[in-house]
């Protein structure tokens, strides 16, 4: 190993630390590697030596933020962990309509000190996501349909490439990364420092939940998957389809609008089977940011999903239904998020956020405690996955999943060519890379 001329800075963490264990978890945890060293930079500076250290020491690199990794690809064993949680500041220029964020904001803190200014910006709904990985897959929620993809609203970023230097991008500079950073997935090209994005004023919103008994489920998804992408672009909607053996489905959702006006919006879904709730009500957003805050903290889990870009047959549908009647755990269900709305209105090639043109999105969701019930539980969602290939098209960069063989069509399409060119300039060494990493050549 050759001797390091640069020496890590930061707050370091080393296996024979007493905060090492806590430091290498992961929010998926049936993971568990064991890095070499973790940094938790603080500054770019960190960032920068953190990245000569590794080239220097010939050590493998992750890039973390969240740690929300699907399949907890920002850690691994015997690398270095570039972690930038600890940089996670928020500067607003209100009059410029823009808010430069460090690269380690998580998601509920970041709303909230943007809330207090009267804006937002249009990204996920768990509160402990990170705004890194979140932006450079795409990131969609409950604004996304009426202000577009968190991508969208990303306007530049500061990185750092695989040589330890600073990079600037935007419309202007550097173009060909800003295309990457928007939809190409994190930890590809180098490791983000900062982002600035146009911000959206916010003040209340409506929001709605409906539930109905099982045996309305199919009738509910038709009727959903008919209205939800293309109601007013105001209104995000999810459908949440739950095991037959906990009986029920329900939909929730988000207006940028009047109550009456979303009472009317749904008339369409309230009608459709025998609804035994409907909740209607007008709330401070930072408080619907809490209402749709995506499940629980850490846990075992494997999630993957689909694009749906053509309304299900009733033989899909059937398949869906089949696999909640059979699921090995009671809490596994099917999401299902509109899109379509301003997502639909940028070209794929526009940005490298590919899937534009689908009506809805679904996620397959999986969670269990004990280990003996991890095998099972892949078992399903895999053949879950399986049985509805040939009814949906691709999936989302940042629900990796190990199993997909053609991932890179899976998740960028056309894109992916322009992705490796985009590769070969910025890390022509392939420093950055991890099981489904873009590739230079």
């Amino acid at each position: 190993m050759a001797d390091s001329n640069t020496r890590l800075t930061g707050r370091i963490v080393f296996p024979d630390d007493p905060g090492y264990e806590k430091a290498r978890m992961d929010f998926n945890t049936r993971f568990s590697k064991y890095p070499r060293v973790i940094v938790f930079c603080q500054r770019v500076q960190d960032v920068i030596n953190a990245v000569k250290w590794a080239r220097e020491n010939d050590t493998p690199i992750r890039a973390r933020c969240g740690r929300h990794s699907y399949e907890a690809f920002s850690i691994l064993n015997n690398g270095i962990v570039i972690d930038v949680s600890e940089m996670d500041r928020v500067f607003l220029e209100k009059r410029k309509g823009t808010a430069t964020i460090q690269a380690g904001a998580t998601l509920l803190p970041l709303y909230k000190a943007l809330w207090r200014k009267g804006v937002t910006i249009p990204g996920g709904t768990c509160p402990t996501v990170g705004i890194s990985g979140l932006t450079l897959g795409g990131g969609f929620g409950m604004l996304t349909r009426k202000m577009g993809l968190l991508c969208d609203n990303l306007m530049a970023i500061q990185m750092v490439n695989a040589k330890g230097e600073l990079v600037y991008a935007d419309r202007h500079v550097n173009s060909d990364l800003l295309w990457a950073s928007r939809g190409g997935g994190g930890g590809n090209f180098g490791i983000v420092t900062s982002f600035v994005f146009k911000v959206h004023p916010i003040s209340n919103v409506a929001v709605y939940n409906i539930t109905w008994d099982w045996p309305d489920a199919k009738e509910v998804v038709k009727v959903w998957q008919d209205w939800a992408p293309f109601v007013d672009e105001r209104l995000t909607s999810i459908l949440e389809l739950f095991t037959q053996k906990a009986g029920r489905i329900s939909s929730s959702g988000e207006f940028l609008g009047q109550e009456d006006q979303l009472q009317y919006l749904l008339k369409p879904l309230t009608a459709a089977g025998k609804p035994i709730q409907v909740k209607v009500q007008t709330i401070p957003y930072i408080e619907a940011v809490l209402k749709f805050d995506g499940g629980p903290g850490p846990h075992k889990f494997k999630n993957t999903g689909a694009y749906v870009y053509h309304s299900l047959s009733d033989a899909a549908i059937n398949t869906l239904l089949y696999y909640m009647e059979i699921s090995p755990g009671k809490d596994n269900s099917i999401q299902f998020q509109s899109l379509r709305g301003a997502v639909s209105k940028i070209p794929p090639a526009k940005t490298a956020y590919f899937h534009r043109e689908a009506n809805y999105i679904m996620q397959y969701i999986t969670q269990w405690k004990t280990d003996n019930e991890e095998s099972p539980n892949v078992c399903w969602v895999e053949k879950l996955r399986q049985s509805m290939l040939k009814y949906v098209d691709g999936t989302y960069v940042n629900w990796p999943d190990i199993f997909i063989k053609n991932w890179p069509c899976a998740y960028y399409g056309a894109n992916y060519r322009e992705l490796v060119k985009v590769k070969r300039k910025y890390d022509p060494e392939n420093l950055f890379h991890f099981a489904q990493s873009i590739r230079p050549d």
